[in-house]
């Protein structure tokens, strides 16, 4: 589905899979950008996915607008107790997702 990826690359399945389920639709139309760095939002946007994209009230982030479309996704994450943001009423939505809170994210979301 996307044509950054090869079927040669040792990611191909796992890209097919996720975009057959939903949890990633890739960058723009037909891309998926496999080298490119994940945000906080785009990491927790595909916890939710995978998740189903359970419902949760909104989240009251200063950082997070409600018409984005990772609001529901960080919502979840903060009423399930995947995060609760970076402080000071932020989530810091286009920072890189550290490996440290990529692991923190996973543990808590499937624990």
């Amino acid at each position: 589905a996307f044509s950054d990826v090869s079927g040669s690359a040792y990611y191909f399945k796992a890209v097919a899979w996720a975009n057959e389920r939903g949890i990633t639709t890739g960058v723009s139309t037909g891309k998926f950008a496999p080298d490119a760095t994940v945000t906080r939002s785009q990491f927790v946007t595909f916890l939710w996915r995978a998740a189903g994209s359970p419902a949760a009230d909104p989240a009251s982030f200063t950082d997070v607008p409600a018409d984005s479309y990772y609001a529901k996704a960080v919502s979840w994450a903060v009423a399930f107790g995947v995060t609760s943001g970076v402080g000071g009423s932020s989530f810091a939505p286009v920072q890189n997702c550290l490996r440290g809170q990529a692991v923190t994210f996973l543990c808590r979301a499937l624990a």
